[in-house]
C-alpha cells in the first residue's frame, strides 16, 4: 500500500465533553468527498494526549468502521514510554488500522541510541507498518537523519512524518535512504518544497478544512509536473497555512472549523479557545477565502 498524497491529521470533535460521533462521522464524509488519500486520528491535531484510552480507542475504531477501507487509517499511537506505545499500536491494530504513526517520545529526551531502541522494541512487538514522526518543537528532541536511516532498514518501519523545519534534514533522509524510504510533510507551510527534495506527501491539517486544495497542490507538483501551478497554489494558501497556526495547533484548526459549522468550539483543558484579537484575525481570515458559514 503506497503512501502518496493527502492524510488529513483528523481534530476530534466533542460536544459537551464527549466525543460528538455525528460530526466526526460528517466531516469523514467531507474528506472522502474532498477526495482524500487517508485518515490520521489521534494525533496532536485529535488532541491525543487529553483522550483517555478508551476515548482513543473509540476514535480509531469509528475512524476505521466508518471508512470502510476506502482509504489507509494511520493511528497515532505514539508515547514517551515505549511499553505504552507498544500497547496503543496493538490496540489499533486489532480495531483494524493500515498503519501507525509513532512521534519520537517527548519530555524525557532520550538520545539517539535510546530513539533506535524505541522504535525497534515497538517493530519487533506489533507486526504493523510503521511510520516515524519526527517533530522537535513538540518534543524536545530531534531525530537525527542517521538514526532515521538506520531505522529504515527494519522491515515493518516504513516512512516517516517529517516535521523539523529542515530542509536540509528531508534532503538528507531522502539521500541517506536513496529515496526507497517514504518521507511525508508535516508542515503544511513546507509541503511544496519538501516535495522538491523528496516527500511524497503531507499529514495535513490545512485539509480538514481545504482537502481538495490540498490534493490540487500535490497533483500539480508530483502527478502534473506543473511546477508553475503548484506554485500558484502553495502561495495562494500561504496565509491560511500561516493562519492556522497563530496559536498552538489545534486550536486555530478547530476554531475555524466551528466559524465554518462544522464542529462545535470546544476543546480539552489545558488547550483553550483563540484570544480575541486572533479570534478576529482567523474569522476576517477565513471570510477572506469565502469559508465562513453562510447564515
Amino acid at each position: 500500500m503506497d503512501l502518496k498524497g493527502i492524510y488529513t491529521a483528523l481534530v476530534t470533535p466533542f460536544k459537551n465533553g464527549m466525543l460528538d460521533e455525528k460530526a466526526f462521522k460528517n466531516h469523514i464524509d467531507f474528506q472522502l468527498k474532498g477526495g482524500i488519500n487517508g485518515f490520521v486520528p489521534c494525533g496532536s491535531t485529535g488532541e491525543a494526549p487529553t483522550l483517555s484510552y478508551e476515548e482513543h480507542e473509540k476514535v480509531i475504531e469509528l475512524t476505521v468502521k466508518y471508512v470502510k477501507g476506502k482509504v489507509p487509517v494511520i493511528a497515532g499511537t505514539g508515547s514517551n514510554s515505549t511499553q505504552e506505545a507498544i500497547e496503543l499500536t496493538e490496540s489499533a491494530k486489532k480495531l483494524g488500522a493500515n498503519f501507525c504513526l509513532l512521534t519520537t517520545p517527548y519530555y524525557n529526551k532520550p538520545t539517539q541510541e535510546g530513539l533506535y531502541r524505541h522504535f525497534k522494541a515497538i517493530a519487533e512487538a506489533v507486526n504493523i507498518p510503521l511510520i516515524l514522526y519526527n517533530i522537535p518543537g513538540r518534543t524536545g528532541i530531534n531525530m537525527t537523519p542517521e538514526t532515521i536511516f538506520k531505522l529504515s532498514k527494519i522491515k515493518n518501519i516504513v516512512g516517516i512524518k517529517e516535521a523539523a523545519g529542515s530542509l536540509t534534514q528531508v534532503s538528507d533522509i531522502y539521500r541517506l535512504t536513496k529515496g526507497k524510504f517514504t518521507i511525508l510533510s508535516g508542515d503544511d507551510n513546507l509541503f511544496l518544497p519538501m516535495m522538491s527534495v523528496g516527500a511524497v506527501g503531507i499529514i495535513s491539517v490545512l485539509s480538514n478544512i481545504m482537502p481538495k486544495e490540498m490534493q490540487s497542490l500535490y497533483k500539480a507538483f508530483l502527478v502534473e509536473k506543473n511546477i508553475k501551478k503548484a506554485m500558484d497554489i502553495h502561495t495562494r494558501l500561504m496565509p491560511l497555512f500561516q493562519g492556522i497556526f497563530i496559536e498552538t495547533n489545534p486550536i486555530p484548526i478547530k476554531e475555524a472549523m466551528a466559524y465554518m459549522g462544522m464542529v462545535k468550539k470546544e476543546f480539552r483543558l489545558p488547550l483553550c479557545p483563540l484570544s480575541d484579537t486572533n479570534s478576529a484575525f482567523l474569522k476576517g481570515l477565513l471570510g477572506e477565502y469565502g469559508l465562513l458559514k453562510k447564515k
